[in-house]
């Protein structure tokens, strides 16, 4: 059993001082083989803990089922954190942003139309209960005073930039205390008036701050409303993270220590967010939308100490030499990095198309009107909605209100285009980049495939549901009648394949799943390079490594080790838009930027 306090302005764990030096690492972002090899490069390079967050989604991916296994696993992370010697930290609030997929909350708590979110709104907090009375018992035997190696845990996740809602926080307060949690709490935020005004429970939840440059300034607004008490930057942004369509984020590695040097020198105590980004595996990225919707890239590198493959970086020994300065560096050999591999090319020799499939791959809704992925108690993926049109019908613009967030259009099985969220103009006089349809006399059937790109993870369009969110109109005419197919693309072991055939150039591509097989006889992680390809989700074995778009800024895959089988391994690549030539190559290094 051990003790850690807050004395004054000072940290201490078992009577003596201590300065927290801690780095991010998300269980969830990275295989469960590689916990410990991360887990140990984090110590080696200075750090004395780790800190996580906890993906509500992820554990309660429906309302009452329950995970905790696998990549969910985190006692398991938690307890080889504590064998290497690692203090934890853990961020369990209902709501964790981390560019994760609608912050970490579960799509299913937006069937509920009146919903509201990270508020005293009891619908809300009553399914909050559910989750930590099932979530804080697996946490209470790890806490430092059950000698575990947790001594802090989060109330709130930057509640300051969303809302002010004390009653709120102060009812999550209680809920931790009363599962019997007690370890330090706090609340993290940025360095505004607002923020702190907004998400700080002072005095009793000690605040801290998020910031990545300027730490006097940060802490000096710290100190107006917390004097006396240890000035601590909760997320240390020393890299960055990417959205489709823009450049990959970097920053100097002697600028990042630098920053850290000035922090250390104040007498600060500093988690580096990101220490190890990982990746934003299957379909759990997420997006940003302040005027602008962005959705983020699989990748989660972050141009941080360790690569998102494990690979220490120069930041890394940037870093290590700072700390260096202010803290014993264990004894401990660096571990090495893990093995990359070259497979070469995979052609990818079997396909079948999503029309052909459908019946494989979903349940058909026959409904009035367009109902939302939420309402049919869907998740992540893709949508399709089809109907017929009677005709005749010359050049009218086809608007969906409102499209969440990339539509593809078909009508009689024909490409007609892509509708966007942040370009389409529903207003009936307005066809710039618009879809105008001709429906023949006999009537036309009319399908629209709607892909999730990751609910928004941050600000204030937070609630974001997916699909078509009020209905789709010819004119100023709604369509109704809608037979729609919810595809979480989950059931991929029960489509079946063909040949490749050789296809007339003129004819337009369709959505189409591609299968290949390589074979394995040294495993080691390897990266998917689809060049050639267009936009899609590529799985390897059956697992979902992600999303791949042309306009980059990501241009691979990362496929980690342990994916991976000696002997036959399979490919399977669903491609939206065509490809000249179905091959893949699995070669060995990153391609960001």
């Amino acid at each position: 059993m051990a003790t850690f306090t807050v004395e004054g302005d000072q940290f201490v764990y078992n009577r003596e001082p201590v300065r927290i030096l801690s780095g991010a690492m998300h269980y969830f972002r990275i295989v469960p083989e590689y916990w410990r090899d991360r887990l140990l490069k984090l110590r080696a390079c200075g750090f004395n803990t780790v800190e996580t967050y906890v993906p509500w989604n992820l554990h309660e991916p429906k309302e009452g089922q329950f995970n905790f296994s696998g990549m969910a696993d985190i006692e398991q992370f938690i307890r080889i954190a504590g064998e290497i010697g690692l203090f934890v930290i853990v961020r369990p609030s209902p709501y964790i942003c981390a560019e994760w997929e609608f912050g970490g909350l579960p799509a299913w708590l937006l069937r509920e139309e009146r919903m509201r979110l990270r508020c005293f709104h009891k619908p809300y907090l009553d399914k909050v209960d559910a989750y930590y009375d099932e979530l804080l018992p697996r946490l209470l035997p790890l806490q430092c005073s059950n000698g575990g190696p947790i001594i802090a845990m989060q109330v709130e996740n930057e509640y300051g930039s969303y809302g002010n809602d004390k009653r709120y926080l102060s009812y999550l307060r209680e809920g931790l205390l009363q599962r019997g949690v007690d370890v330090l709490l706090f609340t993290s935020d940025g360095y505004t008036d607002s923020n702190l005004q907004g998400g700080a429970l002072l005095p009793d939840v000690l605040a801290t701050v998020n910031f990545g440059s300027r730490p006097e300034e940060a802490f000096g607004k710290l100190k107006e409303y917390q004097p006396n008490k240890p000035l601590v930057c909760m997320e240390y942004w020393n890299g960055w993270f990417d959205h489709w369509g823009k450049a990959h984020h970097t920053r100097p590695a002697e600028d990042a220590a630098e920053v850290l040097d000035q922090m250390l020198q104040l007498g600060a105590s500093v988690n580096f967010y990101m220490f190890h980004g990982g990746t934003n595996f299957g379909f759990y990225n997420g997006a940003n939308c302040l005027g602008k919707y962005e959705s983020t890239v699989t990748s989660y590198d972050y141009d941080v100490l360790l690569s998102e493959s494990g690979d220490m970086t120069e930041k890394y020994f940037a870093v290590r030499d700072v700390l260096a300065r202010y803290t014993d560096i264990p004894e401990l050999e660096l571990p090495q990095s893990t093995p990359k591999k070259h497979y070469g090319d995979v052609h990818l020799t079997e396909q079948t198309g999503l029309f052909e499939s459908l019946a494989r791959l979903a349940e058909p809704v026959e409904s009035v009107y367009t109902q939302t992925m939420e309402e049919l108690g869907q998740d992540y993926g893709f949508i399709l909605y089809s109907t017929r049109i009677p005709g005749p019908v010359s050049q009218t613009k086809l608007a969906i209100q409102d499209i969440r967030d990339r539509a593809l259009v078909f009508l009689d099985g024909v490409y007609q285009g892509v509708i966007e969220r942040n370009t389409h103009d529903i207003r009936p006089d307005v066809q710039d980049n618009d879809i105008l349809l001709d429906i023949p006399s006999e009537g036309a059937t009319l399908d629209i495939l709607v892909e999730n790109q990751g609910r928004i993870n941050y600000g204030y369009g937070l609630k974001d549901p997916k699909g078509i969110t009020e209905g789709v109109r010819l004119g100023l005419q709604f369509l109704y009648d809608w037979t729609i197919y919810p595809l979480p693309l989950d059931r991929l072991t029960e489509l079946e394949f063909y040949p490749v055939q050789q296809k007339e150039s003129s004819v337009a591509p369709t959505p189409t799943f591609h299968r290949g097989k390589f074979y394995v006889e040294e495993i080691g992680d390897t990266f998917l390079k689809l060049e050639g390809w267009t936009k899609g989700v590529a799985y390897v074995n059956g697992f979902n490594l992600g999303r791949y778009w042309e306009q980059g800024p990501q241009q691979t895959l990362y496929v980690p080790g342990p994916l991976l089988r000696q002997g036959e391994n399979e490919l399977i690549i669903f491609e939206l838009h065509g490809t000249d030539a179905a091959v893949a190559t699995l070669q060995d290094f990153a391609e960001l930027g």
